[in-house]
């Protein structure tokens, strides 16, 4: 299904969770509209700018990781994810 793409099953379900997010944030939006307020990063943010500061904290976190350890990256999964949420709730 996916090989005219030359992806892989887990690429695939990355950029199809990424969607979903999408959809229920936009839904959410409708249904709640978001607030900008200000969180520990020192700028006022709604909660879709925090997803989206969250989303690309963790990629940082992740090729961090790659380039300076060998250890696990289901260890380094955890703590992007860690961060992505840090900064969803508290940003």
């Amino acid at each position: 299904m996916l090989e005219w793409m030359v992806w892989t099953v887990p690429t695939a379900l990355v950029f199809a969770g990424l969607a979903l997010l999408l959809v229920v944030m936009a839904v959410w939006a409708r249904i709640s509209p978001p607030v900008a307020r200000r969180g520990f990063l020192r700028i006022e943010t709604d909660r879709s700018d925090r997803l989206y500061i969250g989303l690309i904290s963790a990629a940082v976190v992740l090729a961090g990781w790659m380039a300076v350890t060998d250890l696990s990256m289901w260890l380094a999964l955890g703590c992007a994810l860690l961060v992505a949420v840090v900064i969803g709730i508290w940003g």
